[in-house]
């Protein structure tokens, strides 16, 4: 305790103090007693409200330039001119591919363009996503997708992006879809694991043995392969080749495998090359 504390009312009446004072209560503390500085305010980029269900605010990478969304239909067997055999998946274009907004660096802080795709019906879309695309007199669709550009000039909203116009026949593209979904799988289905013995008394055939040291670290580290769901994740293959555009059927035929089984959304876009369509940074 402080030495005013430990003095009666009394002594410290002795000192000159009126008791009428030393009795008033305090007065509490407030930042009012403080000077006012000016507020700090951030200046940040200004992002528009996403769009779609369980959208997020993320800034996607910039692309080589405009893409389309496929459908992916199958693979199937190609022969070229010279009699060569190639294996390619067959992409179908729905109703859909048409800009329903165009953003910029002035009213979105970036420039993109989001492209909507696949028709359905008005009750299968919310009442913001219903206004978001009436907005620009688009059709209803269901997925909604931006490709960041370095510049947006030569884009209107409710354009329609024509497939043939975009790619030729020889072009390189970045084709990104969703893998098939195996659901929980083991060590060796999901990380190509060697199985253990299947004779002379062992007991651990499909096991994954050892997951770590022991006293030190005294943990499993993080990361570590283990059981667990497999697929059904995000995935870009790159540089394939278009063999083949039909604009008879209105299918792009890709050299290789893509991502996802029959009937999966595909986003394809121009391959990203450093230095050629894409700028160092």
């Amino acid at each position: 305790m402080g030495i005013a504390a430990q003095l009666s009312v009394s002594q410290l009446c002795s000192c000159g103090l009126s008791s009428a004072l030393l009795r008033q209560p305090i007065p509490k503390f407030s930042s009012s007693f403080l000077p006012k500085s000016p507020k700090l305010s951030l200046q940040l980029p200004k992002l528009a409200a996403p769009h779609g269900r369980g959208a997020l605010v993320v800034v996607m990478s910039m692309e080589a330039g405009i893409g389309v969304m496929g459908t992916k239909l199958g693979m199937m067997s190609y022969f070229e001119s010279d009699g060569k055999v190639v294996p390619v998946t067959v992409v179908g274009f729905r109703e859909g591919n048409i800009v329903t907004q165009v953003k910029t660096q002035a009213t979105d802080g970036y420039e993109a363009v989001q492209v909507g795709y696949r028709r359905v019906r008005d009750k299968k879309l919310t009442k913001p996503e219903m206004g978001h695309l009436q907005k620009v007199g688009a059709i209803p669709m269901r997925h909604l997708q931006e490709f960041r550009l370095q510049s947006v000039d030569g884009f209107d909203p409710n354009q329609r992006l024509v497939v043939d116009e975009i790619f030729q026949e020889g072009d390189l593209v970045d084709v990104s879809g969703t893998t098939i979904g195996k659901g929980f799988q083991g060590g060796i289905k999901r990380h190509n694991f060697k199985r253990g013995p299947m004779t002379h008394g062992s007991k651990s055939h499909r096991q994954l043995g050892s997951i770590g040291a022991g006293t030190t670290p005294g943990r499993v580290y993080k990361g570590k392969k283990m059981p667990g769901r497999m697929g059904g994740s995000k995935r870009k293959i790159r540089k394939l080749k278009i063999v083949k555009i039909d604009k008879d059927l209105n299918v792009v035929m890709v050299k290789g495998a893509v991502p996802g089984k029959p009937g999966n959304l595909l986003r394809i876009t121009p391959a990203k090359i450093v230095g050629k369509n894409i700028p160092k940074n």
